[in-house]
């Protein structure tokens, strides 16, 4: 059963190893991180993000910690005091690798341990990330209201206050979930990563779906295989127009078609491509 759940995506930070850049904003491989971080959460109930506004790819809800600028701890209550649910993901906005998977690795983890007040992930040297974590949202806002009594506010307190006072559990994150952009040179080893041959391709399809408003997730692998017996067995130029009659027939079968009305007209057209080679190797 899916852990129903609100996301917290904090994105109000100075950047200042960016020389103040506007941090989420950064484009890597095409999408801002905002951007990216929100696709590894879609079904969130409620998305908040705390920063200041900007376009986005799905719609969120915006807030700030009064005044902006009093560190994460801040930036966190002023997000969870806009959410409902009895789970919270939290999450920074520079993960440019971050995923669903990691995103439901976190989300079952804190299910399977009904005893435990958070499950935050671990970087590959074993550090806490409480930022890329699912917490239970009345221990969180226990401690938040405990600290604010105690501190006189949250500004520019470590997050560590929070952590150490709740029970946890943690996941260990995958080879890249935990990278996240503090520096330039940071920015530049991500979009260095994503033109990768084992991942460009899946990384360029993800974009495209971004920014068309896509949701279907479909075989690439189909595709690229009938965009080679296209160009081969008619020509060329018939790869790219003939994947984009494809998609336009897998549209004309409606929402209820998916995946599956891609594949079956990707089949027809494959066989046709097929049948067209045959005939020319028959009047060679």
């Amino acid at each position: 059963m899916t852990t129903a759940y609100d996301a917290v995506v904090l994105a109000g930070g100075a950047a200042r190893r960016l020389g103040g850049s506007d941090k989420p904003g950064v484009r890597v491989g095409g999408r801002t991180l905002l951007d990216r971080v929100l696709a590894a959460c879609p079904d969130a109930g409620r998305t908040v993000v705390v920063g200041d506004p900007r376009p986005t790819t799905r719609p969120v809800r915006w807030t700030r910690e009064d005044p902006p600028g009093q560190g994460p701890l801040a930036a966190l209550g002023a997000g969870a005091r806009e959410t409902e649910a009895d789970v919270l993901l939290v999450l920074s906005a520079d993960l440019p690798f971050l995923d669903r998977d990691t995103v439901r690795r976190l989300l079952a983890a804190l299910a399977e341990a009904p005893d435990a007040e958070a499950v935050l992930l671990t970087d590959a040297e074993g550090r806490d990330q409480p930022l890329v974590a699912a917490y239970r949202t009345g221990p969180l806002v226990r401690e938040l209201t405990r600290l604010t009594h105690d501190f006189r506010g949250l500004a520019h307190l470590p997050l560590r206050a929070l952590t150490e006072a709740l029970r946890l559990t943690r996941v260990a994150a995958g080879p890249l979930a935990s990278f996240d952009c503090d520096t330039w040179e940071d920015i530049a080893t991500a979009r260095a990563r994503i033109r990768e041959h084992g991942s460009v391709l899946d990384e360029w399809i993800t974009a495209v779906k971004d920014e068309l408003g896509i949701e279907l997730d479909v075989d690439t692998g189909v595709l690229l295989d009938l965009a080679r017996d296209a160009a081969h067995g008619v020509a060329r130029p018939a790869a790219p127009l003939t994947t984009f009659l494809v998609g336009y027939a897998a549209a004309r079968a409606g929402a209820e078609g998916g995946p599956e009305a891609v594949a079956e007209a990707a089949r027809k057209a494959a066989a046709l491509a097929k049948r067209w080679a045959a005939e020319q190797d028959e009047a060679g």
